[in-house]
């Protein structure tokens, strides 16, 4: 159960205009009765309507002053006085006011059913319910949660240069005509090797010989690469096949990239912070927040802390704060949480893709997109970028398949880049008791009915520093998900297993070759190359796509592929010996690795 102290720091004020309020909730001070909308409600609530002259739509007025530094009111533009928030008298400590910059609303989002915006959109106003309104406080200030902060250090003018950048709109481009390169590509170089390359090896008089025997563990990985394969050779779906400009949009009022961090990396929680604080700019709807745990609190961020004394029934470290959060911010059905790691990053490109699939897929109330591993590190340990890229090639098929067409988390999800809307984490909660909160999560929204899709955009993470930390990420990834009690996770658990099984025959089928000199049937032949061909394909269009969104030189991308190819007979003897790990050695307890 959560502490009484946490339950009450979420509750929202009655006085933020852009929050519903229940009827029995005391009413709003005058100068938000005089901007109700007696006539706007729903499902029993009420919302308070902006302005007509504060009306944040595609060319926005330039944002008011910071008004505790005015002493008093300021006057916009249009004429509009902006009334100091009472919070401004009684703000946390650790706050500096910070001076405010101007918004650059980039995409029209008139067609929405809101502005997506408070009405008095101030640093303090951003701040929303999590820091203001103890229960049953009347006075300004009282009950002021020490643990979020009182006002929004995203406007903070910077000149600093952007380091999340990326090819987001290249790499969808050629994404979105790939899946012919895909099919021509793994269907040719199968053909090839079956009929020319290992032609010597194989014989059309036999169906089944001796040899078999062994080498079928060499066809044990062809359920999932046939999957990927599906997933390569379907279209690649992007806006423009996907979002018309006359379709109705929904309903934000927030989106919250949330980045989730233990803490004590203090470096990456900057970067991440330093990498993100200017997309608040970017659409009125946007909140930029960093998660941690106590003791570590981070001044002049938007840190929200999840206090020690906060406790669940089951869930611990990131799901505990996650839970913490969730009940804090108090999330409503146009509340969005982007969940991003603490290395994560995310351009203004594809943080526009983020609201168009909030707007457009109406059906889909939570969804993913692509994952790099290409921000940080890139290629310095080239058995890890290589090790990595598979997961990329994962994303691209088989979760393509899963997120663009069955809509259901048939395998699963990531952690990292998970849009959900806030009446899913609502009805879920974060209170998990499992390794792979994510994976869980996914199996509780298919359960509960939720559709999922895929957000065409891309975030960029780096890969681990060193072999003990890929191995106990992978451990962790092996073991939480065959725990899980579902069907279809343990299933999947089964078949990574059975990459052990598939190396042990090739190491095998080395001195037993020297022993039995029979041909392999050229039908086993095909379907073992196929599996091959696959396998080393996501690898490679896994590099090939990073490289592609680093604009890196197109002859190094040239060289990179035939490393990748050796390497990646290194990072298949790595995942499986990830495995082997897991079952001899299961965790304790979840694993935090350094990166």
């Amino acid at each position: 159960m959560a502490s009484a102290q946490s339950q009450e720091w979420g509750t929202p004020p009655p006085q933020h205009p852009n929050y519903g309020r229940a009827a029995h909730a005391p009413p709003p001070p005058p100068q938000m009765q005089s901007m109700r909308n007696p006539n706007y409600s729903h499902d029993g609530i009420e919302y308070a309507q902006p302005p007509p002259q504060m009306q944040y739509r595609a060319a926005p007025p330039q944002m008011q002053q910071y008004a505790g530094q005015q002493g008093g009111s300021s006057s916009s533009a249009g004429g509009y006085h902006h009334h100091p928030h009472p919070q401004q008298q009684h703000m946390n400590p650790r706050m500096v006011p910070p001076p405010q910059a101007a918004y650059q609303n980039q995409w029209d989002d008139s067609a929405s059913e809101s502005d997506g915006t408070v009405v008095e959109d101030t640093p303090e106003s951003r701040a929303g319910p999590a820091y203001r309104g103890g229960a049953n406080k009347n006075m300004a200030g009282a009950g002021a949660n020490p643990n979020v902060p009182g006002m929004s250090y995203a406007l903070l003018e910077e000149s600093a240069e952007r380091t999340n950048k990326g090819n987001t709109k290249l790499v969808m481009a050629f994404l979105s005509e790939a899946w012919i390169l895909h099919m021509v590509v793994i269907l040719g170089v199968n053909y090839l090797f079956t009929f020319y390359v290992w032609d010597f090896s194989y014989t059309d008089t036999e169906l089944w010989n001796v040899t078999c025997y062994w080498k079928l563990g060499w066809l044990l990985p062809i359920p999932y690469t046939l999957i990927c394969f599906f997933g390569l050779a379907l279209p690649f779906r992007t806006p423009k096949f996907i979002y018309d400009s006359d379709m109705p949009k929904r309903r934000v009022d927030n989106l919250y990239i949330l980045t989730v961090t233990k803490g004590d990396n203090r470096d990456a929680v900057y970067r991440s912070w330093n990498a993100h604080k200017h997309l608040e700019r970017l659409h009125p709807c946007v909140r930029v927040h960093v998660l941690t745990d106590e003791p570590y609190f981070f001044e002049n961020i938007n840190c929200y802390t999840c206090p020690k004394n906060f406790t669940t029934a089951n869930s611990k470290y990131k799901a505990r704060a996650l839970e913490w959060y969730r009940q804090t911010m108090r999330y409503t059905e146009h509340d969005w949480v982007l969940h991003l790691d603490e290395e994560s990053v995310i351009d203004d490109e594809s943080v526009k893709r983020v609201l168009e699939f909030i707007w457009y897929e109406r059906e889909c109330t939570w969804g993913q997109g692509v994952i790099m591993y290409n921000q940080y590190n890139y290629w310095n340990n080239w058995i890890f970028t290589v090790a990595d890229a598979i997961r990329v090639g994962d994303d691209l098929s088989r979760f393509h398949l899963q997120y663009t067409y069955f809509r259901r988390p048939i395998f699963g999800a990531h952690g990292s880049f998970l849009l959900s809307n806030g009446v899913v984490e609502n009805s879920i909660t974060w209170d998990l008791g499992s390794l792979t909160e994510d994976f869980q999560f996914a199996v509780h929204a298919w359960e509960m009915g939720y559709k999922c899709g895929k957000v065409p955009g891309i975030i960029r993470e780096q890969s681990p520093l060193d072999l003990i930390g890929f191995l106990k990420q992978r451990r962790r990834w092996y073991v939480g998900i065959r725990r899980l009690p579902a069907f279809l996770p343990k299933l999947w658990a089964f078949f990574w297993t059975l990459g052990i099984v598939c190396l042990y025959c090739t190491i095998a089928s080395i001195p037993l070759g020297f022993v039995y000199h029979d041909l392999t049937p050229r039908w086993f032949g095909l379907l073992k190359d196929f599996s091959f061909c696959v396998f080393v394909y996501l690898y490679i269009i896994g590099i090939f796509v990073q490289d592609l969104d680093k604009k890196v030189n197109p002859l190094l991308m040239i060289v990179r592929i035939p490393i990748t190819f050796i390497l990646q007979f290194v990072a298949g003897i790595m995942e499986a010996l990830a495995v082997m790990y897991g079952i001899i050695f299961p965790p304790a307890d979840f694993d935090v690795i350094k990166k």
